[in-house]
C-alpha cells in the first residue's frame, strides 16, 4: 500500500495551517510533486530492510514516500514546528506506516551516531538544504559507519562539484572528500517547478555508495589536510600549494615524489588515492602527521 503524497494543495493548506513560511535561512524549498519524490525513492534503491535517513523532511513530502520503502526512517529537522507537526502527518498520510517514523529535532551537523542508534541508519535519502549540502554529506558519512548508500539531492552545481572528477573544472574539495568515502554519480536534474518556493536554480540527484578507503594505514584528517592546502591555492603548483602544509616548498616536492606525483602538477589532476599517497609521504611536522 502507497502513501497518501502531497501535492501543491496540500502542502500550501498544511504550512498555511501551521503558520510555517520556507526561509533562506535554513535553505527551505518543499517539494511537492509527487512524481518527484517517487522518482528519488526509486532511484534511491532501498531495499525493505534499509533504515533511511532524511535531512530536513519539512512538510514531510519525501518522508510520505520512504515509509512504505524502508524498515524504519529517522527524519532530520532543524525547525522546531516542522519536527513536532511530521508525525501527525505520516500519522495521517501513511497511517500503515507510520510507527516507522522516528523524528529528530536537530541541527544534521550535530547529530552524532548514538542519536540515531537502535536502528542505525544504512541509506541517506534527502531533499538537502541548498546553504548546507556539503558539510552535511560529508559529516553524516565521517559520523556514521553504517550508511552504506543514499541519493540526495541539492543544487545542480554542487551536484556537478561532488561528482566531478579529476582533471575536470569543478573537481575540488568536495569531489575528493566524497570520493574518500564512496562512488558518487550523477542520477539526474530535477526542474525549479516543483519546490515550493521556486528556485531560481535547477537541482540535481547524488547517488552515492560507501566503499572502503584506498590508503586505511592513513588517516582521514591527514588526508583531508593535504587536499584543503591543494585546492586553497588552485592555480599553484602543488609544489608551491603544500609549502605551507609541508614546511616549504623543498618538503612538499619531496613528499609529492615520494609518493610518485609530479610536484608541477595541480591539485585538480590528482585522485584521491594520489591525494592519501602524499599524505602518506608527509615530513614529520606536518598537520595530523605527528
Amino acid at each position: 500500500m502507497a502513501a497518501d503524497l502531497l501535492g501543491p494543495a496540500e502542502i500550501r493548506e498544511l504550512a498555511a495551517r501551521l503558520g510555517v513560511a520556507p526561509t533562506k535561512k535554513l535553505g527551505q524549498n518543499f517539494v511537492h510533486d509527487p512524481n518527484t519524490v517517487r522518482r528519488i525513492v526509486t532511484a534511491a534503491g532501498l531495499t525493505p530492510e534499509d533504515v533511511a535517513l532524511e535531512v530536513g523532511p519539512g512538510l514531510g513530502s519525501l518522508t510520505l514516500a520512504l515509509l512504505p520503502a524502508a524498515a524504519h526512517v529517522h527524519a532530520v529537522e532543524i525547525d522546531a514546528a516542522l519536527a513536532a507537526a511530521l508525525p501527525e502527518t505520516a500519522g495521517r498520510h501513511a497511517a500503515p506506516y507510520a510507527d516507522r517514523l522516528r523524528v529528530h529535532h536537530a541541527d544534521a551537523l550535530r547529530v552524532r551516531a548514538a542519536d540515531l542508534a537502535d536502528p542505525a541508519p544504512t541509506a541517506l535519502v534527502a531533499n538537502l538544504p541548498y546553504n548546507v549540502a556539503v558539510p552535511v554529506v560529508l559529516h553524516l558519512l565521517a559520523e556514521l559507519p553504517t550508511l552504506r548508500h543514499g541519493l540526495v539531492m541539492v543544487q545542480k552545481e554542487v551536484a556537478d562539484r561532488l561528482t566531478a572528477g579529476p582533471g575536470s573544472k569543478v573537481y575540488g574539495i568536495p569531489s575528493v572528500k566524497l570520493a574518500w568515502y564512496a562512488r558518487a554519480r550523477p542520477a539526474g536534474r530535477v526542474p525549479p517547478n516543483v519546490f515550493w518556493p521556486v528556485p531560481n536554480v535547477d537541482s540535481g540527484l547524488v547517488a552515492f555508495t560507501r566503499r572502503e578507503p584506498s590508503r586505511s594505514d592513513v588517516p582521514r584528517e591527514r588526508v583531508f589536510a593535504v587536499v584543503d592546502a591543494a585546492f586553497a591555492q588552485r592555480r599553484k603548483t602543488l609544489r608551491a600549494a603544500l609549502a605551507g602544509w609541508a614546511g616549504g616548498a623543498d618538503r612538499a616536492a619531496a613528499a609529492l615524489t615520494a609518493a610518485g606525483v609530479d610536484p608541477g602538477a595541480r591539485g585538480e589532476s590528482l585522485t584521491v588515492e594520489q591525494f592519501a599517497a602524499v599524505a602518506a609521504s608527509a615530513p614529520t611536522g606536518t598537520p595530523d602527521a605527528q
